[in-house]
C-alpha cells in the first residue's frame, strides 16, 4: 500500500497545523497571521485558505478570521502530534532541536498510521512524560 502523499495533502496538512498552533497564541487567526508565520506571501495564502474552506475544513468570517471546522481540527491535530512526537523522540536521541522539527515535519507527511502508532507507543514506554 503506497501511503506517500501529494504536495497538496502535505499543504493542507501544514497550513491546518499552523491554524492549529496559532489559534492557540492568538485570540483570532487571520491570514496574514498564516503568512507571517510560514514566511509565505499573502496572496499564497489566500489562494491555500480559499481551497482550505472550499474542501470544508476552515471557516472564514466577514472579518476574515479563520476558524478550524471539526474535520480541519481533527486533522490538525493529528498533524500536530505526529510533529510533537516525532520532534520528541528525535531530540530524545540526540538530533538537535532544529534539524529534529524539519525532519519531523518531513516524516509526519509520509509515515503511515500503523507505523506512526507503533512508534508513539514505544517512545511513550520509554519516556512516559513526553
Amino acid at each position: 500500500m503506497n501511503y506517500i502523499k501529494h504536495k497538496s495533502e502535505e499543504s493542507v496538512e501544514d497550513y491546518l497545523e499552523t491554524i492549529l498552533i496559532l489559534s492557540r497564541r492568538l485570540s483570532q487567526v487571520r491570514s496574514i497571521d498564516i503568512a507571517t508565520e510560514l514566511s509565505y506571501s499573502k496572496p499564497s495564502v489566500s489562494i491555500a485558505m480559499k481551497n482550505l474552506r472550499t474542501a470544508g475544513y476552515i471557516l472564514v468570517s466577514s472579518e476574515g478570521f479563520i476558524q478550524l471546522t471539526n474535520t480541519g481540527l481533527k486533522l490538525a491535530e493529528e498533524t500536530y502530534d505526529r510533529h510533537q512526537t516525532l520532534s520528541a523522540m528525535l531530540i530524545s536521541l540526540g538530533v538537535s532541536q532544529e534539524t529534529a522539527l524539519i525532519d519531523a515535519c518531513r516524516i509526519e507527511h509520509d509515515l503511515s498510521a500503523e507505523s506512526f502508532a507503533a512508534i508513539k507507543k514505544h517512545f511513550k514506554s520509554i519516556h512516559p512524560r513526553k
